[in-house]
């Protein structure tokens, strides 16, 4: 019998270094389900790119990565530009795991390997940001910046609370944005202190921050966009609006859409999956409809 053969690719750094004192039971795991382990740890920015589009020809099976939802992102950027689609298994170690919880993976790194061998898979949407590949999120604005400039000691110590932390450090030097947003659901002009195109049930470990009724694979992202308030006391209600998912229409737009384009006259920091996603005048963002599958765990639907 042809073993089945699985490239795991982990990021020792992430999460408080914790794969080290799982990795060797989570390729026990891989073995004993029937296969054969190929390990691959990432050592620089981009590895893990490199990784799954120069060795997947090999003809590999599954491919599992552990780390933050940085890793994660990499590795799907990584299968987007193969040929042949392989299906990717994710046990997390970061210090949010935004994903993760979206699709019911467990936060135990052993669970979440045992998980990944049943083989419960899911065609889930991938984000197209210009020529770029997102998984759940690209935003711009308040708070976006934290997760790639908040060190990664600190974001290992606090977990998410470094996120919430950080972005209330810099509530009052907030910047708003003059931009154009334009889909087939919306067309809008004006000052936004902050906006985001998920897909995604928790971001910055918030869950429900994007809406009660999200669909991973429905081809749709969830799109929310708050304007720049007149003062401190009505910045401090959009947050609590936000985080509480008691929309305000007064104070900001919340929609789907499968297609928006968004173009502002200066160039906007953007953050895609909480890494540096450049800066752009012009945005182009493109939902890919179950463009890859994924090992999930047990998702209601």
């Amino acid at each position: 019998m042809t073993k089945k053969k699985l490239l795991f690719i982990y990021n020792p750094k992430a999460g408080k270094t914790k794969i080290k004192t799982n990795l060797f039971d989570i390729i026990d795991i891989f073995t004993k389900a029937g296969y054969e382990v190929t390990a691959y740890p990432t050592q620089a920015k981009g590895d893990a790119v490199r990784a799954v589009r120069e060795r997947t020809f090999q003809f590999y099976d599954l491919v599992v990565c552990s780390g933050g939802d940085g890793t994660l992102d990499e590795v799907v950027t990584g299968m987007m530009q193969c040929e042949e689609k392989l299906p990717i298994g994710y046990v997390p170690a970061g210090s949010t795991n935004d994903f993760a919880n979206s699709l019911k993976i467990p936060k135990n790194m052993i669970a979440a390997a045992q998980m990944i061998v049943k083989e419960n898979m899911l065609g889930f949407d991938i984000g197209k940001f210009n020529e770029d590949i997102f998984v759940y999120i690209a935003a711009f604005g308040i708070f976006t910046d934290v997760s790639y400039e908040t060190p990664q000691d600190i974001k290992n110590l606090l977990g998410h609370m470094a996120y919430v932390l950080e972005g209330m450090r810099r509530l009052p030097a907030v910047k708003a944005y003059n931009l154009k947003v334009e889909s087939s659901e919306l067309s809008v002009e004006g000052e936004f202190l902050f906006g985001m195109i998920t897909n995604s049930v928790s971001v910055g470990g918030f869950k429900r921050i994007t809406g009660k009724f999200v669909q991973l694979d429905d081809g749709e992202f969830e799109v929310t966009l708050i304007k720049k308030p007149s003062n401190p006391v009505e910045l401090n209600l959009i947050m609590a609006a936000l985080l509480n998912r008691s929309i305000n229409t007064d104070c900001m737009y919340c929609f789907k859409t499968s297609h928006l384009k968004i173009t502002s006259k200066e160039e906007i920091p953007w953050t895609l999956d909480g890494e540096f996603g450049g800066k752009h005048k012009e945005v182009d963002i493109q939902n890919q409809m179950q463009a890859l599958r994924i090992v999930v765990g047990e998702m209601k639907r």
